[in-house]
């Protein structure tokens, strides 16, 4: 099967073509974080989502380039530091630092580019794209002094959001009087100057003053990306104004198409309502590790629906991801021990991938991580079966564990090894070992020996337990990780 993706501009399933001649190279520009707090779990849906996409594109061959964007300057921003009464940069800093704490804790990949709005080679870049708008008949300065973008002259607009510009209604984002503009629907390029701003502001051509929120990111995009791009990815609601205006700004600049496919992840629910602070169901990542969660369950509960359907987040959905994991913990732990014992088994001669209907397949049809997710566990189910009858032989256990590599590459769901910064040693993520008043040269065999797990060296993970055993010493793997006992009379 071919890649296809929805399309949010013609509203129809795309088989995916790259610019890229030979077809192995991948623009993706990604609307990131606006910093003027911390991102809420709506935000990490959607930049999960996008971790996905470009995870499974990679492990189809293709070679990505993502560019994501970071909103250091808006109305937003500029409130926040004004309240806070420090400087813009001082108050956007430590929630890009959260940030990027964040994406680590969810193991969102890091995009090759972070962008920031305030950086000047991209205001000079905005600054740019607005004089060529404007030489063009596309923009005006109006009499409140900022800078617009004339809609009815660009005859494509409106067609990503599918709506008549009759019916177009304020944005809310002009502060000044309506009539300075030439249509209710022209946005803001430059912001002229006004005392609200304080210190934030730049010379132009047309005075003091700001971006706009949305020639921002065209300008970025361009800057990094260039005058036309394969896919362009964030939440629904930045269809309309926000990718709408970019692309009317960037064809307006270039004359070029801007982005061939548009792709859009779907709101986040908690319990069936939208999420706010007001209703008390606002949350942040912190907010969720508090109550004992970890990333990685997290980024499933995040990720498990597809991307376009909304995601009703429950905290029973959060235990259902727990388990889940549990599943594909205990799955990979008896794997292990079946590659590395070699038992006797009545071959029926599966291999990983032969049913008709696989994990790689799935995601191809417009990243359908349900149905995905859905063989992921049927694979389970039947590997553990024939585990449970003797009928795994180490050669397909090894088939399998290869196979869940493939897997794992993509979903990032595996635990993985942590060092605990109080003990100085490593365990792994769920509580892996479990050492309460072992000597200590027997905790450092048990921690040694979840590393040689860890790194697949099955035969040196023996040698641990042997040794353990020699000192009298019982080892046990759960889908907890390593209990280990004192044996009877040792």
């Amino acid at each position: 099967m071919s890649l296809r993706f929805f399309n949010t501009y013609s509203r129809e399933i795309e088989e995916f073509q790259p610019r890229d001649p030979l077809g192995r190279k991948i623009d993706i520009y990604t609307c990131g974080p606006t910093v003027y707090s911390r991102a809420h779990i709506g935000n990490f849906r959607a930049y999960i989502f996008e971790d996905l996409l470009q995870r499974h594109l990679e492990l189809r061959g293709y070679k990505v380039h993502r560019v994501m964007n970071v909103t250091d300057v808006d109305d937003k921003t500029i409130r926040g530091c004004r309240e806070a009464n420090i400087p813009l940069s001082k108050f956007t800093a430590p929630f890009k630092q959260a940030f990027f704490e964040d994406i680590e804790t969810l193991r969102i990949k890091r995009a090759d580019e972070f962008p920031a709005a305030t950086d000047q080679r991209y205001i000079d870049k905005m600054i740019e794209m607005i004089g060529v708008l404007i030489s063009r008949d596309l923009a005006y300065q109006a009499e409140d002094k900022s800078v617009y973008f004339r809609i009815n002259k660009f005859p494509d607009y409106g067609k990503l959001a599918h709506f008549d510009l009759t019916q177009l209604q304020s944005t809310g984002r002009v502060k000044h009087d309506e009539y300075d503009k030439e249509h209710i629907g022209d946005f803001a390029l430059w912001k002229a100057w006004d005392q609200e701003d304080g210190d934030v502001a730049w010379e132009s051509p047309w005075g003091r003053g700001r971006p706009g929120w949305h020639i921002e990111c065209s300008a970025m995009a361009t800057a990094l990306l260039g005058a036309q791009i394969d896919l362009h990815c964030g939440g629904v609601d930045n269809i309309f104004p926000h990718h709408e205006a970019e692309i009317a700004q960037s064809e307006g600049v270039t004359g070029k198409k801007f982005v061939r496919y548009w792709l859009h992840c779907a709101h986040l629910l908690v319990d069936g309502q939208k999420m706010s602070k007001s209703l008390g169901n606002f949350y942040t990542l912190p907010n969720l590790l508090e109550k004992g969660y970890t990333g990685r369950e997290i980024r499933y509960a995040l990720m498990r629906v597809h991307y376009r359907a909304p995601l009703n987040f429950t905290w029973d959905g959060m235990d259902e991801a727990r388990q889940a994991l549990a599943r594909i913990d205990e799955w990979l732990i008896r794997l292990r021990e079946c590659s590395a014992s070699v038992p006797l088994a009545k071959t029926k001669g599966e291999q990983a991938g032969s049913l008709p209907y696989t994990f790689e397949e799935a995601l191809d049809d417009d990243l359908n991580i349900s149905a995905a997710l859905g063989f992921l566990f049927e694979s389970i189910r039947e590997t553990n079966r024939a585990m449970d009858q003797n009928e795994m032989t180490a050669a397909m256990a090894n088939t399998w564990l290869k196979w869940w590599e493939r897997v794992n590459s993509v979903l990032r769901l595996e635990r993985q090894l942590v060092l605990d910064a109080s003990s100085g040693r490593f365990t792994l993520e769920g509580g892996d070992v479990q050492m309460a008043h072992l000597p200590s040269e027997v905790a450092k065999l048990v921690e040694e020996r979840a590393k040689a797990r860890l790194a697949k060296d099955f035969q040196k993970s023996d040698e641990f337990r042997n040794e353990l055993s020699a000192r009298g010493w019982e080892v046990r793997d759960t889908k907890d990780g390593q209990k280990v006992t004192r044996r009877a009379g040792g």
